[in-house]
């Protein structure tokens, strides 16, 4: 049986530790609410990594956490550095 090391107990430890330091989103510099539904609200945190597991991060490593909104974290994907802010489209 294949088990999920982000089911155990170090993993868990590092997401609430990484929470409790109350960081802003790393990508977009935003503060993230603590009073939305963790579960689904786009808004919610999440843990991410500096350097994505699929190119050899750390999954349990403090200096690898980052603190990101879920639709940030979604929207980086496995890149090494977050994607620019989007400047809007001005019409003249």
């Amino acid at each position: 049986m294949l088990v999920n090391p982000r089911n155990g107990r170090p993993y868990r430890r590092l997401v609430d530790a990484q929470r409790a330091l109350g960081l802003p989103c790393w990508i977009c510099g935003h503060n993230i609410p603590t009073t939305v539904d963790r579960q689904r609200h786009p808004l919610a945190f999440t843990l991410d990594h500096l350097v994505p597991l699929s190119r050899g991060g750390d999954l349990l490593a403090p200096a690898n956490a980052r603190s990101a909104h879920r639709r940030c974290n979604s929207a980086r994907g496995n890149r090494t550095t977050p994607r620019p802010p989007q400047r809007a489209s001005r019409r003249w």
